[in-house]
């Protein structure tokens, strides 16, 4: 099957009563937030979204992402590519009291006045969540590697008296 461009908008409760599913791609030129956390964007995002209504009749948006970004590396300072790839379930809320109301299984989504959720900013969001927090090369492909870490001497604590040294006294 060929991949085609996702929506940006989407109705998820009427696509969830059809079973819609997507098997998409968002182009790296859509996901500007995510390039401006990392040095760049590689890939175009491929998406794969399922639509449906569980047993309670409650709709939900499962899917799952990836997309190949350029970041630097936080030891050596030199760009490496990282494949970023995510899993989520949503389902789409009116307001803030029915997110109370949705079961554990599902992340809320709040829809805008005409009942849309934006599913390239939703999709960007999970893959800017899955961004590493310190980036870094494998240790074999780093130039600094595991045995260049130390940055000087560590200086020796004072020797001071044990304060429940009075303690072992007491023992005998």
């Amino acid at each position: 099957m060929q991949k085609v461009k996702l929506p940006i908008k989407v109705d998820p409760v009427r696509t969830a009563q059809k079973r819609l599913d997507y098997d998409g791609i968002i182009k790296a030129d859509l996901l500007s937030r995510l390039a401006g956390s990392t040095q760049s964007v590689i890939s175009d995002a491929n998406v794969n979204l399922f639509f449906d209504l569980d047993q309670r009749r409650t709709p939900f948006m499962r899917g799952n992402a990836s997309v190949d970004v350029m970041l630097t590396c936080q030891r050596c300072q030199g760009e490496f590519p990282h494949t970023i790839s995510v899993e989520f379930c949503y389902s789409p809320v009116r307001d803030e009291e029915a997110i109370d109301k949705l079961p554990d299984a599902y992340e809320p989504t709040i829809v805008d006045e005409n009942g849309d959720i934006n599913l390239i900013q939703l999709i960007e969001d999970e893959l800017m969540l899955e961004l590493p927090q310190v980036a870094r090369h494998d240790n074999d492909d780093c130039k600094i590697g595991t045995h260049n870490l130390s940055f000087g001497d560590i200086p020796v604590a004072d020797e001071r008296p044990n304060p429940f040294a009075v303690l072992k006294n007491l023992k005998s």
